[in-house]
Order: C-alpha cells, then sequence, then structure tokens
C-alpha cells in the first residue's frame, strides 16, 4: 500500500483500527497515546515506532488517524503550544474519528487547511470488535475529494460508509445517531425496570416488546444485559453522558429544546457522578430496577 499510516490515540478503539489496517498490508508507522505504556506495548506489537512528540507522528506519516476522547483532547492535539499535530503539517491528511462537536471538526478543519493539509471526520456508530474486524460505520464530512484520496484505506476498515458533506455534517449526524441510541436505552431501561417491579417475566417482556412497538435495535443488543447485570464496556455510560451533551449544544445552536435529550443526559450524568461512568450503557438498568442504585 503506498500510503503510510499513524495514530494518535490507541485505546481499545484506536488499536484495533491500527490492527487492521497493519493486517491489510497498510505500513503502520507510528503510535500515540497519553499512556505511553500502551503505545509503546501496541507498538512492539505492529512493528512501529511509538511516539512521545505529535510533531514526529505528523512527520512519520502519509495519513493521520485521532481516536481521541473528547474537545479538550483534540484541541490539545491540534493547537497544543509547542507541540501538535499541524507542525510541518503540509500535505497531509488528517482523519478524525472521535465523536466530537462540529464547531471543533470545524475549527480543525480550518486550522489544517491553513497549515496546507486537509482535515476529515470519520465518526464511527460501531464497537471495538467492528474496529478489529474491519466492519465500521463510518459517516465521513469534509471535502469529497479529499474523502476520495483516501477512500482505500477507509474501505479496508469499514463495511458501511455515508459521505455526509462538508466540515462538521457528520459530526452533526452522529451527534444526532447518539442521541437517539442513549434515548432509546434510557427508555429501554425504564421499561424492563417497570416491568421487573410488577413482577412479570422479563423474558417473556423482552419477546413482546421484539414483536412491536416496543421493539429497537438497543433491545437486541442490551436488554438481556440489563437483566443479567453483565454491564462489560462496549460504550461507556461516560461517553453517552458526553454525546448526549454534544446533542443537547447542537440543539441550542439552533433553539430547539430536546426535553427527552436532557432527561437521558441527567440518567447518565448520575451514573457518572455514582461511580458508575465506566459501564457500558446498558447500565442504566442499575438506575431503574428496584433494588440496585436507583
Amino acid at each position: 500500500m503506498s500510503q503510510t499510516v499513524a495514530f494518535v490515540g490507541v485505546g481499545k478503539m484506536g488499536a484495533n483500527m491500527a490492527r487492521r489496517l497493519k493486517e491489510c498490508g497498510y505500513s503502520v508507522a507510528a503510535v500515540l497515546d497519553v499512556n505511553a505504556p500502551a503505545a509503546a506495548e501496541l507498538a512492539a506489537e505492529l512493528g512501529c515506532k511509538a511516539c512521545t512528540k505529535l510533531a514526529d507522528v505528523t512527520a512519520a506519516a502519509d495519513v493521520i488517524f485521532t481516536v481521541i476522547t473528547n474537545d479538550a483532547a483534540m484541541r490539545s492535539i491540534y493547537f497544543g503550544a509547542g507541540d501538535n499535530l499541524l507542525t510541518g503539517a503540509a500535505g497531509k491528511i488528517f482523519i478524525n474519528c472521535a465523536t466530537l462537536s462540529p464547531a471543533m471538526f470545524r475549527e480543525v478543519y480550518d486550522a489544517a487547511k491553513k497549515a496546507g493539509a486537509d482535515s476529515l471526520e470519520a465518526c464511527m456508530a460501531s464497537s471495538i470488535s467492528h474496529a478489529r474486524e474491519g466492519k465500521l460505520y463510518l459517516m465521513l464530512g469534509g471535502d469529497e475529494p479529499v474523502y476520495e484520496k483516501v477512500r482505500a484505506v477507509i474501505e479496508q476498515m469499514s463495511v458501511n460508509r455515508r459521505f455526509i458533506g462538508g466540515p462538521g455534517s457528520a459530526a452533526e449526524v452522529k451527534a444526532l445517531v447518539n442521541m437517539v441510541m442513549n434515548i432509546n436505552t434510557a427508555g429501554l431501561a425504564e421499561g424492563l425496570g417497570l416491568a421487573a417491579a410488577l413482577g412479570h417475566d422479563l423474558n417473556l417482556i423482552r419477546e413482546v416488546f421484539s414483536q412491536t412497538g416496543a421493539n429497537s435495535r438497543v433491545l437486541e443488543t442490551d436488554a438481556g444485559d440489563m437483566v443479567a447485570r453483565e454491564h462489560d464496556c462496549w460504550f461507556s455510560a461516560e461517553h453517552a453522558a458526553k454525546d448526549s451533551g454534544i446533542a443537547a449544544g447542537v440543539a441550542e445552536s439552533v433553539g430547539l429544546n430536546l426535553p427527552l435529550n436532557a432527561a437521558t443526559k441527567a440518567q447518565y450524568d448520575k451514573m457518572v457522578s455514582l461511580g458508575l461512568g465506566g459501564l457500558d450503557k446498558s447500565g442504566i438498568a442499575e438506575l431503574t430496577f428496584k433494588g440496585r442504585h436507583g
């Protein structure tokens, strides 16, 4: 493969994306993470450099993926004083995969242009296993000609791709996706919690839900975990709170009030305050079943 790649942010998602591209024949030149031991371990596995400076990551590759946690982290890697990804960035392409505010993506897009580089958002609606298997669902935003330049590498990482539009547009759609997913998850947790309190057979309730208007994707993915209290993390409650907050900010920017989103965010914020933010989003059922944390 002609394009070399590098990764900033090699937690569970970023590390599996890097492994996938390595297996597909791409040269993974460098990785960097705030967790330096984890980056060093992955670098040894992939046979690449574990960088300690962001500018060195940029220098090492043609295409740099970022998979970080929030707007503050994004700001630090692109605009940090003394060391950032935009140092010597002319000709580089940055693909930013985190769920962030649309405004943050637009700010990075503009700064990359000024540095002679390109920035593309590739918002993910997928889990850790999908990253490892190359089965991500990606929503892309930025300049479509830039997308075409990296289409081949993106296709190796994903089974579904949608180019949404200009900078920030994919982030807007991702905010909608996670807002609706979080609301559905909270609603399911309340429905199952109420059913349990009424003494109903929850297997029967789940079957009825699946065959009626109560059906949803989260019924399939989360209902069993809610009942069994098995909340191993695929998408954390802390991230759910963050993403519901992003949706609230987007709504505020166009003068909309979203009461269901606000209520859902309050529930996930409560999980974080109770020390449950590291649980999977299904852990919201801990607040809705009698005798648990609620």
